[in-house]
């Protein structure tokens, strides 16, 4: 219960703090900072070197690709179809192809299934869709705006990310029987422990709702993919197809069903993809996930 009340705690204590007009404005910015920089590799650190690493870590690994894979097709598929400008349609393919698996799905996670879910949610959002963002991510909003996906800027962005890279250290202790000392790992499980405080109070203070816009329909198409169609398609493939169950499973549809990315619309806004369109994805998304949210974890208690 206590998990609950800190994760709308600190969702309602963001959207409080933007109405303290003295409170700098750049809030969001430095704290999502320090999550991708301190918070997420201290976690991977924690959590990787203890995994046991075997083939079923590529079905959590996996969840992300697939549904960026499906969000490509979906919406590229319309795109042509009901032809819409290419700034509309890799808008919709990124903020809604990328899951909000960190920010908002470790403090789920860790609140609905605990500490031990929280390696498999790592598994999901680390080789899943941050590096997803920063590879294939950056490359489709190059290539959906006027500019052209550069090969050497996007492999700087690869090596120089701390998720990947510590992801990267976390895999190679595990692979070499490696490990930290108990002292260590009590640093790096104090460190992640403000990922879900962080991150919600980052969220807080983003959420942003335009009462007029001319997107409410490509907005409500984007989240029928993200919170909908997304993990309906996880549930098929690994349950329905490959007759997978278990709580790995079900944590891999809950987080397929979480928001949509914060950091990718921000990127999708950067590149000039729709921005008013990726911040209603954000504002609209979130309030509206905690009920599907809901839905989906009822749904799999079965699995």
């Amino acid at each position: 219960m206590s998990s609950f009340i800190l994760l709308f705690g600190c969702l309602i204590l963001g959207v409080l703090l933007q109405r303290i007009r003295n409170f700098p404005t750049n809030t969001p910015l430095v704290l999502n900072q320090f999550i991708i920089y301190i918070s997420l590799p201290a976690l991977a650190l924690y959590f990787i070197p203890e995994i046991t690493l075997d083939r079923t870590v590529l079905l959590p690994v996996g969840v992300a690709w697939i549904c960026f894979a499906g969000s490509a097709l979906f919406f590229w598929s319309l795109g042509k179809a009901f032809g819409w400008s290419r700034k509309l349609t890799g808008c919709l393919i990124l903020t809604a192809g990328l899951g909000n698996t960190s920010f908002i799905g470790f403090p789920v996670i860790e609140a609905l299934y605990g500490q031990e879910g929280l390696k498999t949610a790592i598994l999901i959002d680390q080789p899943g869709s941050f590096f997803i963002l920063s590879t294939v991510g950056i490359a489709v909003a190059a290539a959906f705006s006027r500019g052209k996906a550069d090969a050497k800027a996007i492999t700087k962005k690869i090596l120089t990310f701390p998720p990947f890279f510590t992801f990267v250290l976390a895999i190679l202790l595990n692979l070499f029987n490696l490990h930290f000392s108990d002292d260590v790992k009590e640093v790096f499980q104090r460190l992640g422990s403000t990922v879900t405080p962080l991150a919600l109070i980052s969220v807080g203070l983003q959420l942003r709702i335009e009462r007029r816009s001319k997107h409410w329909r490509f907005l409500a198409l984007g989240l029928t993919y993200q919170l909908i169609l997304a993990p309906l398609l996880i549930y098929t493939l690994y349950v329905g197809v490959l007759g997978l169950r278990g709580e790995m499973i079900q944590i891999t549809i809950v987080e397929a069903a979480m928001a949509p990315m914060i950091t990718a619309c921000i990127v999708a806004a950067t590149y000039g993809l729709k921005p008013k369109l990726a911040n209603m994805m954000i504002g609209f998304g979130i309030p509206i996930s905690f009920i599907t949210l809901a839905f989906w974890y009822w749904f799999v208690q079965g699995i």
